[in-house]
C-alpha cells in the first residue's frame, strides 16, 4: 500500500513536469466523458419517459389474462374472457406494491358519423380507475370519461381526424357481439385524446366497461390490468403472482413483452450510443497515447538513468502506466461532475423538442445521468488511459540503457 500511494505521488510530480500538456489531456478525457454523457443522460431520459408513457397509457406494469390470449384471442376473444369479479382479482387488489387494478374489455368494429365509416380498435375501462393507470393519456379536447354508467366514448386524436369527429357529436359504433350477430350503439364524444402513441391514437377509442359488457353482450374482461407504485418492482411482483395464481386460470405478462416498439428503440438508441462510445474511446486513446510518447521521448536521458542504477524495467512500465491511469483517474472525476452539472443546468431550463413525426405535440426534453452511466463514464476513462498508457510505456521499459543515457549528448 505505502509503495502504491508512493508510485502516485511520483506520478502526480511527473505530470506537473510538464502543466500543458497534462493540462491537454485532462481535458480531452473529461471533454469526451462530457459529451458521453450528455448523450448518453439525454438518450436515458427518452427510454425513461417512452418507458413511463407506454405503460401509463396503454399497457400497465403487468397485465394478467387467460393462457393463450396473446396468442389466440384476437381471432376468438370471447373464448379468453377473465370473470368480472373473482377472489383473486381482490387479492391481487390487495396487494401493498399494487396501486390499482382494473379491468378491460378489448374489442373492435366500425364508428361511423355521416358518410364517414372507419374501423377502430375500442377498450372498454373503468374511468375511476384507469384515471389513476392511464395518467399519460392526455385530453386534447373536450373531457374524459367520469362515469361507469354515461353514455359517451372517448376518441383518439387520429381516429376522431378520420372520422371528423368533435366533443359533442353523437357517432355510431357497430360490432360483432360473442352471439355472433352484429349490434350497434350510439353514443355522444366526451373528448379527444392524444398519447405518445400515434399508432394508438389513430385507432383508439374508450368506452365505460358497463356499456362495452352491453354492446359486446358479455359479461367479463379481457384483461386486468395491474399499476405498481413503481416500475423497479415489476420482476419481483410478477413472480409473486404466478407463484399464487392458477397457471391454467390466469396468465401474468409483464409491460415489457408487449411492448414491442419500445423494445426496438431501446436497441436502435443503445446502438447508437455504443458507437459513440466507441469514437469517444479512440479519440481518447489517441490523445493519452500520443501524450505518453511524447513525455517518454523527452525523459529517454532519465529513464536510461533509472534503469541504470538498479531499476527494474517493470518499474519504468508501471511508472507510465500509473501516469496514464492519473490522467484518467483526474479527467474521469471531472467530465462527471461537470458533465453532471451542465445535465442538471439543461434540465432546469428544459431542451425544447419539435413533435415527432406524424404528431402535433412537441415535448420538452431532459438530460438524465444515472448512477450506472456515472461509474460506465468513469471506467470508460480508466480503462482507454490504460490501453492507451501500455505501449509507451512498454517502449519505455524496453530501452537498451546505453543508448538511452546517450540520447541528447
Amino acid at each position: 500500500m505505502i509503495s502504491l500511494i508512493t508510485e502516485f505521488r511520483v506520478a502526480a510530480r511527473n505530470l506537473k513536469r510538464n502543466r500543458n500538456r497534462t493540462a491537454i489531456a485532462v481535458l480531452t478525457v473529461a471533454g469526451g466523458l462530457v459529451a458521453y454523457l450528455l448523450a448518453g443522460g439525454f438518450i436515458e431520459w427518452i427510454f425513461e419517459n417512452m418507458r413511463e408513457s407506454t405503460i401509463r397509457s396503454q399497457l400497465g406494469h403487468i397485465q394478467i389474462v387467460k393462457p393463450g390470449y396473446l396468442e389466440k384471442g384476437i381471432a376468438d376473444p370471447y373464448s379468453y374472457l377473465l370473470p368480472s369479479r373473482s377472489e383473486e382479482f381482490n387479492s391481487i387488489s390487495q396487494h401493498p406494491n399494487v396501486v390499482s387494478i382494473a379491468q378491460r374489455v378489448a374489442f373492435s368494429g366500425l364508428a361511423s358519423l355521416g358518410d364517414t365509416t372507419v374501423s377502430f380498435i375500442g377498450e372498454g375501462i373503468e374511468p375511476a380507475q384507469e384515471a389513476v393507470i392511464s395518467d399519460q393519456i392526455h385530453i386534447r379536447l373536450g373531457k374524459n370519461l367520469e362515469r361507469s354508467d354515461e353514455r359517451s366514448v372517448l376518441l383518439g386524436e387520429g381516429l376522431a381526424k378520420n372520422l371528423t369527429a368533435k366533443p359533442g357529436d353523437t357517432i355510431v359504433l357497430l360490432v360483432t357481439a360473442a352471439n355472433g350477430t352484429p349490434n350497434a350503439i350510439e353514443v355522444v364524444v366526451a373528448g379527444v385524446f392524444f398519447s405518445s402513441a400515434k399508432e394508438f391514437d389513430d385507432t383508439a377509442l374508450r368506452l365505460p366497461l358497463k356499456l362495452a359488457r352491453k354492446l359486446m353482450r358479455i359479461d367479463g374482461a379481457s384483461s386486468w390490468v395491474v399499476l405498481l407504485q413503481d416500475t423497479k418492482q415489476t420482476t419481483q411482483v410478477v413472480a409473486k403472482l404466478r407463484s399464487v395464481l392458477s397457471p391454467t386460470d390466469f396468465e401474468v405478462i409483464p409491460w415489457i413483452d408487449l411492448a414491442d416498439f419500445y423494445k426496438k428503440t431501446v436497441v436502435l438508441f443503445g446502438t447508437q450510443v455504443s458507437l459513440m462510445k466507441t469514437i469517444i474511446a479512440l479519440i481518447i486513446v489517441l490523445t493519452i497515447s500520443n501524450t505518453q510518447t511524447m513525455s517518454v521521448l523527452e525523459r529517454t536521458t532519465e529513464i536510461g538513468t533509472m534503469m541504470a542504477i538498479g531499476s527494474r524495467r517493470s518499474e519504468v512500465l508501471r511508472m507510465f502506466v500509473v501516469e496514464g491511469l492519473l490522467i484518467g483517474v483526474i479527467g474521469g472525476f471531472t467530465g462527471v461532475l461537470v458533465g453532471y452539472g451542465i445535465a442538471e443546468a439543461l434540465s432546469a431550463i428544459g431542451i425544447p423538442m419539435p413533435p415527432p413525426p406524424g404528431m402535433e405535440t412537441g415535448f420538452t426534453a431532459q438530460i438524465l445521468v444515472t448512477p450506472w452511466l456515472s461509474l460506465d463514464a468513469l471506467g470508460l476513462a480508466m480503462v482507454t488511459t490504460l490501453i492507451a498508457s501500455v505501449m509507451p510505456a512498454w517502449k519505455a521499459s524496453h530501452m537498451n540503457v546505453v543508448d538511452a543515457l546517450r540520447c541528447n549528448q
